[in-house]
């Protein structure tokens, strides 16, 4: 057979496969769940939740044993900041810690009876804070707003005992040099702006691989031998059995990606500092290594709920070893080797550093590599799973028909 007719034959076969797990994939309801309806409602849900960035008038108890004139300056400056609102007031703490469990308030200022008693004598004055820590963001809220207001009331106090004649001696013993504080790369300081770019790259994998591992497990099911391979003349080759399928979802996920990436930080104004060739040139091998690595482990994959169990447990971590929301540098070199594993946590570092910090192509081409490796040697895993399960495939329908050559 000449080389016209072989790759006449594989193009042939490649599509054929491709028109079969193309129909599987529309016809199964719960892999168009997660192709098509999670990744465009689920990161429109994650986005709207933390659209306001940041958390303001969270509300506090606050237990006055002072009942003096400083410690009521104290709480009115509280109040009066954008981030606190002083709900309610308590007799004791006990009482204060009965509102936090009832969820009616999330923190507790207690100011002590020898508050002003020891301002006065020129000591050192005490405030406790009690926060709710099962919110990071109302915790941040109200432990920084009491160390503001403690800070300004501590400055006003020194301006008075300084004994200076002019406003700007007061400036200076108040704040001898200027600080100017500039959030890099998050001039919200929010929540959204600093994680949810990092899920959408990994809701971008997740969705992925969890798809593939159901149609994956739907095909065991189906198949008489109950292997991923089934008993046709076409399903003859590893690399149109791999192409073929790869095709198919690459067709899918170059819209949801290009949706991910671009549609949805405009919807909610996360930065965008990447232009649209930057990120298909981060896309391409995100993408293709997701989909090569989803292929892999959809051949371990035997029940159709199996890949759920698996790929949904490892999400949160996923998150973490990124390095986006916790430092990279923290991460012990074990568990960075375990993150190579993963596409996501190149794709979601290059991502990252271009769209958010703005960084160059250049810049991010070491993740685009090992992106690129990643596609290389999971597309090199795939083909060798599915050529065993050819094997296995021909074993079994020569042992049923042994006049059956289809294979």
């Amino acid at each position: 057979m000449s080389i016209f007719h072989k790759l006449k034959e594989f193009a042939y076969d490649t599509a054929y496969i491709w028109w079969q797990e193309m129909k599987q994939v529309f016809r199964d309801e719960g892999v168009l769940i997660f192709f098509i309806v999670v990744p465009l409602a689920y990161p429109l849900i994650y986005s709207w939740i933390y659209n306001n960035e940041t958390v303001h008038e969270v509300p506090v108890v606050v237990v006055d044993e002072s009942h003096s004139h400083l410690s009521r300056q104290f709480i009115r400056l509280c109040d009066a900041s954008p981030d606190v609102h002083v709900a309610y007031y308590a007799e004791d703490l006990d009482d204060a810690k009965s509102l936090v469990s009832r969820q009616l308030a999330r923190g507790v200022y207690l100011i002590p009876s020898d508050f002003s008693t020891r301002l006065n004598r020129m000591e050192q004055g005490v405030v406790s804070v009690y926060c709710d820590m099962s919110l990071m963001l109302t915790y941040k809220a109200i432990f920084q707003t009491a160390m503001t207001v403690s800070q300004q009331m501590g400055a006003g106090m020194r301006v008075k005992l300084s004994g200076n004649y002019t406003k700007r001696e007061d400036v200076i013993s108040v704040q001898p040099m200027a600080v100017d504080e500039v959030a890099m790369f998050n001039p919200s300081g929010g929540y959204g702006s600093c994680i949810l770019p990092a899920v959408l790259m990994l809701i971008l994998q997740q969705t992925l691989v969890l798809g593939i591992g159901m149609s994956a497990g739907t095909a065991r099911e189906r198949n008489r031998n109950g292997q991923l391979v089934p008993h046709d003349k076409r399903y003859n080759s590893v690399y149109p059995i791999v192409g073929g399928k790869a095709l198919c979802y690459a067709m899918i996920f170059a819209v949801m990606g290009a949706y991910l990436s671009m549609v949805v930080p405009r919807l909610f104004s996360f930065p965008m500092l990447a232009d649209g060739y930057g990120l298909l040139l981060i896309l391409i091998p995100y993408i293709t290594a997701s989909i090569f690595f989803g292929i892999t482990v959809s051949c371990v994959v035997h029940y159709r709920e199996n890949v759920m169990l698996l790929m949904v447990f490892v999400s949160v971590p996923l998150l973490f070893l990124s390095g986006v929301s916790w430092p990279q540098t923290s991460i012990p070199g074990a568990w960075q080797g375990v993150s190579w594993l993963f596409p996501s946590t190149f794709g979601i570092r290059a991502y990252v550093r271009m769209n958010s910090m703005g960084a160059t192509f250049g810049q991010v081409l070491p993740e685009v590599r090992y992106m690129w490796i990643q596609a290389a040697v999971y597309f090199g895993a795939a083909c060798l799973v599915y050529g065993h399960q050819l094997r296995i495939s021909k074993r079994f329908a020569m042992s049923t028909d042994p006049n059956d050559n289809t294979l």
